[in-house]
Order: C-alpha cells, then structure tokens, then sequence
C-alpha cells in the first residue's frame, strides 16, 4: 500500500474546507496510507525578515522529516512543474513506485531555499496562487484523480 505524509504549515480553519478535505481522503483510504504533519506558521509582521521566518519554518519541516523512514519529497512551489491532470496521473504511476510520497506545502511565504533542495520533485499545482488551504484539498483532489485515471476508472472527463 502506498504511503503519503503531507507535512504543511498551518491548519485547515474553515468547515467547508476540513469537509472537503474528509472527503477525498475517504476517497483515498482504499489506495493510501494518510498521514497528515501540521505544523505551526510563524508569525510575522512587515518589518519582519522574510527569510529568517522561512528558515524557522524550515526547522520545523525537517524536523518533522527525520522522523519520516524513505520518503520520496515532493514539494508544491510556484516554479515547480506544472503537469495536466493526465500528466500527473503518468507522473504519479512512477511516484507511486517510491511507495512512500511526502508531499510539503509551505505558508504564506513559501518555501525556504533548504527546504527545496531536499525535493526529488517541484510540483506547481498552476500558475495562479492559492492558499496553502485550497492548495492542500486540489493536491488530494488531484492525487484521487490520478490515481482514477490510472485505474481506468469512470472520474476524469
């Protein structure tokens, strides 16, 4: 069975999207293991550094890393590879091979340089920016879909 931690910075807040999110990953239950790392966003302000707030995240992820055996990193970053939902399907049928995916979504301010160095792959679910919430139900959204289409399953038009 296949394996997908998610590690993300910050909680999903609103009701709609915590059911949204249950509901793919009920989907999912059958094909994959979930294991789901929420980890505190900094707080920061405009006066703030940028980079050291990210770099204190980055702690935080690689943290959360050590504790997770052969994972194959994939990280969401808007200069990452973007794929159609059938390209990702094919994508997906080599990740799967891996047999433990951890996928990394980052905050409001992105990634830390040393966090994307650690992906096997960048992944950009598209050009436009979506918070780290909605990013987070279109990546199970996303991964179903995959999966559907690779199973010849009647989901994907």
């Amino acid at each position: 069975m296949l394996h997908i931690d998610l590690i993300i910075l910050g909680k999903l807040k609103e009701t709609f999207w915590q059911e949204a999110e249950a509901e793919y990953l009920k989907r999912l239950k059958p094909w994959a293991k979930i294991i789901i790392h929420e980890l505190r966003e900094e707080s920061f302000s405009d006066k703030d550094n940028i980079e050291t707030i990210k770099q204190k995240e980055a702690e935080k992820i690689i943290n959360t890393l050590e504790k997770i055996k052969d994972a194959h990193i994939i990280v969401l970053d808007e200069h990452g590879k973007n794929f159609s939902s059938k390209q990702f399907a094919g994508q997906f049928t080599e990740l799967e091979q891996f047999h433990h995916l951890t996928f990394i979504i980052g905050g409001p301010l992105g990634l830390d340089e040393s966090i994307l160095k650690l992906a096997n792959l960048k992944l950009s679910m598209c050009s436009i920016t979506f918070t780290h919430q909605m990013a987070r139900v279109f990546l199970w959204e996303q991964i179903y879909r995959a999966m559907m289409i690779n199973a010849g399953r009647n989901y994907h038009y």
